[in-house]
């Protein structure tokens, strides 16, 4: 998650000018397009005020999929919502859930029994941790983040779950010749998924495709926002690149869109994102 600016995305869209190319990915032999889904915090304004309404507006965008956030453990996913009637809204507008951020909290000891459970509930595998600063500021706090995201993913790997981490601009700090998130994913189990927002790693000062070829089969789902040299434009080589790498090296099952108005509000965002994306043949 991050902070949404309409201004920079009006400045950068280039909403109506993109590429149809058609792409596919491929698994076993067959060919489908990656399902697009919605980082639910790009709408936390709406969704705070009416809760099936955002959703029924989301899958009437055109969205395939739904990724919740800010889950810290607790038996309710959001103030009064339990995942069942969670899942009872999104079966009722043809959604899936496609992930949820947690806080470290959530994965932590045996609070990752009832975010299991949460998430079977959802009909959700991916399990991501949103953000942890503190486990990433330094040398031997990242291994210790590398140690529990490894143990816990052992266990949810036998219920059929994957547990991963999502950069910030935070996770992109250098130590030396490397960043913090190098040396997490360096280190960590290879089963730990990584889930890179390419925005908020160009916002930290790494390189999205570089991280892409360096570390191959790590990405379930990929946060699509865009960033400074690479708008939604005809022939973008940045983003035929990233694309590409995803659809060929990568086990990608979603891509995900994190764009939207400042505090949440509105639909006009997310709606221009999936058009944008659709012209492109995603």
């Amino acid at each position: 998650m991050s902070i949404q600016r309409r201004d920079f995305l009006k400045a950068t869209m280039g909403a109506a000018s993109v590429l149809a190319t058609g792409t596919t990915w491929a698994v076993a032999g067959k060919k489908s397009r990656v399902p697009i889904g919605f980082q639910l915090y790009s709408l936390r304004g709406e969704f705070a005020k009416d809760v099936p309404g955002t959703l029924r507006k989301v899958a009437e965008i055109g969205y395939s999929g739904v990724e919740f956030w800010g889950y810290g453990g607790t038996p309710n996913v959001y103030k009064q919502w339990t995942a069942e009637r969670l899942r009872k809204l999104l079966d009722d507008t043809g959604l899936k859930c496609c992930g949820m951020h947690v806080a470290p909290k959530a994965i932590e000891g045996d609070t990752l029994k009832r975010t299991i459970d949460v998430n079977k509930v959802l009909g959700n595998r991916l399990i991501n941790v949103a953000a942890a600063k503190k486990y990433m500021e330094s040398v031997e706090s990242i291994k210790k983040f590398a140690e529990l995201l490894g143990e816990q993913e052992e266990k949810a790997d036998v219920q059929g779950m994957r547990i991963g981490y999502h950069c910030h601009p935070f996770d992109m700090k250098r130590f030396g010749d490397t960043t913090g998130w190098q040396m997490l994913f360096t280190q960590v189990s290879p089963k730990v998924s990584m889930q890179l927002d390419t925005g908020n790693c160009v916002g930290g000062g790494g390189d999205p495709i570089a991280i892409l070829k360096q570390f191959p089969n790590r990405v379930h789902s990929l946060h699509i926002k865009q960033y400074p040299g690479a708008p939604w434009t005809p022939d973008q080589p940045k983003w035929l690149e990233i694309f590409k790498l995803c659809e060929t090296t990568q086990p990608i099952e979603w891509y995900i869109v994190e764009e939207g108005d400042a505090g949440g509000m509105g639909f006009d965002i997310p709606q221009t994102s999936l058009q944008s994306l659709r012209k492109m043949g995603k």
